[in-house]
């Protein structure tokens, strides 16, 4: 359902992501990340030339290299597009990602890693997506080869990652009773303290 017809209004800016997923050769995984935010007006910036319009005033990319268990082994950013020189120092903290994997706790490693003035806000918010695009890249595919290759789920009697995250994977809801009926009315085993 497409939004409703907005009021008379005047375009000034557009941010735009994408992500990728890749498998490499040699077994391991890239997620990409990039972001491009621009103005419809040109815009006045201090000390330096004024940008036309549709000229990035960022323009942002990380590319992180994981393994199957989404393990941090190498990451790197660009800021080919910055509205500061000093922006560029933003590329350093990225270092003490090496070693994170991507899932419980992401946000709290980004924050602790690069968090406040030790980076910079867009590249943080770029990262933090990049999971979800971690998950929507790996899990599949490693499904995927394993079904090719007639193997059973090594994991049987636990749910997908997903399931549970959201109104439609509501482990009561009619998608989980369609897609992955084992899981339907699943609760999870409660810790003893």
């Amino acid at each position: 359902m497409p939004l409703p017809e907005p009021q008379a209004r005047q375009h000034l800016h557009t941010r735009t992501v994408v992500y990728r997923g890749y498998l490499r050769e040699d077994g391991l995984w890239d997620i990409e990340g990039e972001m491009t935010d621009t103005k419809a007006l040109p815009w006045e910036r201090s000390m330096r030339p004024v940008l036309p319009p549709g000229a990035p005033v960022h323009g942002l990319s990380i590319r992180a290299t994981v393994d199957d268990a989404m393990t941090i082994h190498e990451i790197v950013s660009s800021t080919d597009h910055i509205p500061f020189d000093e922006c560029e120092k933003a590329n350093e903290p990225f270092k003490g990602m090496v070693g994170v994997t991507i899932g419980p706790g992401w946000r709290g490693a980004i924050e602790r890693a690069m968090g406040g003035i030790r980076g910079c806000t867009h590249l943080r918010e770029l990262l933090f997506n990049m999971a979800t695009a971690a998950f929507q890249t790996i899990p599949p595919h490693q499904r995927r080869v394993r079904k090719q290759a007639g193997q059973p789920d090594p994991h049987p009697d636990k749910p997908p990652y997903h399931l549970g995250k959201c109104m439609s994977w509501d482990f009561d809801g009619p998608v989980v009773a369609r897609h992955v009926p084992e899981f339907a009315g699943w609760k999870p085993l409660k810790r003893r303290t």
